[in-house]
C-alpha cells in the first residue's frame, strides 16, 4: 500500500546550526577554493567520458575490436572496484589527498596507454588502468565532500557535480568527433591527459587545506583491513571472469563463469552492507538502487553511438551528439534534488527518476525502425538522463547523511562498488547477449563506412533486458526509509 505521508529519513541526525561560511553557499568562502577545484576535478572526468564514448566505436572497428567492443567499458569498471576499495581505506586512514593526486595520474596514464594501442587487447588494458584510478578518484572526492562540507550543502555540490557535465556533454562529443573524424581516434584518448593539469593545480592544495590527514591527529594510525582489501580483489577477479566466460560464448566458458561467481559472491557479501542483496531496508537499499540505476543506464548507453553508426549510418560525431542533451537534463534533475523543499520527498523523486530511466531505454531500440527518426533517441535520452539526475545524486546525499565521518570512506566505496560492479555485471550480460545475436559482426552495409552489425536484434536484445532492470529500481526506491510504528 503506498504511503501519501512525506518520505522521512532513516536516522534522525542531528543537525548543527549553520556558521557564518554556510551562508552564501558552496561558492563563498571557505569552500570557494574547494568547491572550485573538486568540480574541475568531475569537469575531467565528464569531458573523458562524453569524448571517449564518441570514439570508442571507430577504435574498436579500426582495431578489430567489435565483437570485444563490451569489453572497453567493462574493464574500466572491473579494475576501478579495487580503487574504490583501496580508496576508501587509504582516505579513512590519512585523508582524501593521497588517492585523490594518485588516482587523477593513474586516469591520464590509462588514457595514454590506450592511444597508443596497436591490438584491441591493449586498448582494453589502458582503459583497465584508467578504471583504476577512476575508482581511486571517486571515493576520495566523496570523503573531501563529507569532511568539508556540512550536511546542508551536500545536496549543492552534488548537484555542482552534476552541472559539470552539461559543457562536457555538448562540447565533448563535437570535438572528439571533429577529432576523430579529422586527426584519427587515438588523439581523442592521448590529448585528453593534457587537462590534468588544471584539476590538480586546483583541487589538491584546496584539499590540503581543508580535508586532509586523518580526522583525529592523536589517534594511532590505523592499519588497512587487509581482509576487505583482499576482498576487493577478489570481486576484481570474479568480475573480470564473469565477463570474459560472457564474451566467449563456448561450453568451456562456464569453468571461469562458476570460478568467477565463487569468488565473487562472498566478497561482495562481505564488502555492501548487510542486507543489500535483498534490499533491506535504508542504507542497504541506497546502496542497492545506486548499482541499479548506475548499471542499467550505463550499460544501455553503452551500446547507444554503436547502434546509430552502425545501424542508422550516423558520423561518430552526431551519434556523440544525440546523447548531448543529456549533459544539460542529468544537471537539471540533480539541481531538482538539491532543493530544500523536495527534501522531505526524497525517496518517492527517486521512484520517479527510476520510471523515466526505464522508459527511455525502451524507447532507444525503436530508432532501429527506419521509419523512426533518430532525433528520438536524443529526446528519450534527455528525460533518462534527467531521472538519473534526480537519483544518482540524491543516493550520495542519502549515503553520507546516513554514514558517521569516521565511516564515511567505507560507506562511499560500498556505494561505488555497487556502481561499477553493476556496470561490470550489466555490461557483461548485455554484451554476451549482443555477440550470441551477431552484434559483433562487420560486413558490407549502409554503417559509418561501410560497416554494420548484421542482426539489429542483438540490440533490442540489450535494451530491454536493461529496461526491466530499471523498472526492478523503482521497486527498490520504495524502500530506501524504515517503517515507522
Amino acid at each position: 500500500m503506498t504511503d501519501t505521508a512525506p518520505d522521512t529519513p532513516v536516522t534522525a541526525e542531528p543537525t548543527a546550526p549553520p556558521s557564518p561560511g554556510d551562508a552564501g553557499g558552496v561558492l563563498r568562502a571557505p569552500y570557494r577554493a574547494l568547491s572550485i577545484g573538486i568540480v574541475s576535478v568531475v569537469l575531467l572526468i565528464a569531458f573523458e567520458a562524453t569524448a571517449v564514448g564518441t570514439a570508442m566505436p571507430v577504435a574498436a572497428r579500426e582495431l578489430d575490436g567489435v565483437s570485444l567492443y563490451a569489453f572497453a567499458f567493462s574493464g574500466y569498471f572491473t579494475t576501478s572496484l579495487f580503487g574504490m576499495v583501496f580508496s576508501g581505506q587509504w582516505a579513512d586512514r590519512s585523508g582524501p589527498l593521497g588517492p585523490l593526486a594518485a588516482g587523477i595520474s593513474m586516469f591520464a596514464a590509462g588514457l595514454l596507454l590506450s592511444g597508443t594501442a596497436g591490438v584491441m587487447w591493449m586498448f582494453i588494458a589502458g582503459r583497465a588502468v584508467q578504471g583504476l584510478g577512476g575508482g581511486l578518484v571517486i571515493v576520495a572526492l566523496y570523503v573531501v565532500v563529507s569532511r568539508a562540507y556540512p550536511e546542508r550543502l551536500r545536496p549543492a555540490i552534488m548537484a555542482a557535480f552534476a552541472a559539470s557535465w552539461v559543457v562536457p556533454s555538448v562540447v565533448g562529443p563535437l570535438i572528439a568527433g571533429t577529432v576523430t573524424e579529422h586527426l584519427g581516434w587515438r588523439w581523442v584518448f592521448v590529448g585528453i591527459p593534457v587537462l590534468v593539469v588544471a584539476p590538480l593545480a586546483l583541487a589538491l592544495p584546496a584539499i590540503r587545506r581543508t580535508a586532509s590527514g586523518p580526522l583525529d591527529p592523536q589517534a594511532p594510525v590505523v592499519p588497512f583491513d587487509r581482509r576487505r582489501i583482499r576482498l576487493a580483489l577478489g570481486i576484481s577477479l570474479g568480475a573480470a571472469l564473469l565477463q570474459y566466460a560472457a564474451q566467449d560464448l563456448h561450453w568451456l566458458s562456464v569453468v571461469p563463469a562458476v570460478l568467477g561467481a565463487v569468488v565473487l559472491v562472498p566478497a561482495v557479501l562481505g564488502l555492501l552492507p548487510r542486507g543489500t542483496y535483498r534490499a533491506a531496508r535504508g542504507l542497504p537499499s541506497v546502496v542497492l538502487l545506486r548499482g541499479i540505476a548506475a548499471g542499467s543506464f550505463i550499460a544501455a548507453e553503452s551500446f547507444v553511438p554503436l547502434m546509430l553508426v552502425t545501424q542508422r549510418g550516423l558520423s561518430p560525431t552526431l551519434a556523440g551528439l544525440s546523447l548531448a542533451v543529456g549533459g544539460a537534463t542529468w544537471a537539471l534533475g540533480s539541481y531538482v534534488q538539491s532543493r530544500p523543499r523536495v527534501e522531505p520527498y526524497r525517496a518517492r523523486l527517486m521512484v520517479t527518476g527510476m520510471i523515466l530511466v526505464a522508459a527511455s531505454i525502451l524507447a532507444a531500440p525503436t530508432v532501429l525502425v527506419e521509419a523512426v527518426p533518430v532525433w528520438v533517441v536524443a529526446v528519450a535520452w534527455g528525460f533518462g538522463c534527467f531521472g538519473m539526475g534526480m537519483v544518482i545524486a540524491s543516493t550520495s546525499v542519502l549515503l553520507l547523511k546516513l554514514s558517521p565521518p569516521k565511516d564515511a570512506g567505507a560507506n562511499s566505496a560500498a556505494l561505488q562498488i555497487s556502481d561499477g560492479l553493476s556496470n561490470v555485471l550489466l555490461l557483461a550480460a548485455g554484451g554476451a547477449a549482443f555477440a550470441a545475436l551477431g552484434g559483433g559482426t562487420v560486413g558490407a552495409g549502409h554503417g559509418a563506412d561501410g560497416v554494420t552489425g548484421s542482426h539489429p536484434a542483438a540490440f533490442v536484445a540489450v535494451f530491454l533486458p536493461m529496461a526491466a532492470v530499471a523498472l526492478v529500481g523503482a521497486w527498490v526506491g520504495t524502500r530506501l526509509r524504515e517503517r515507522t510504528p
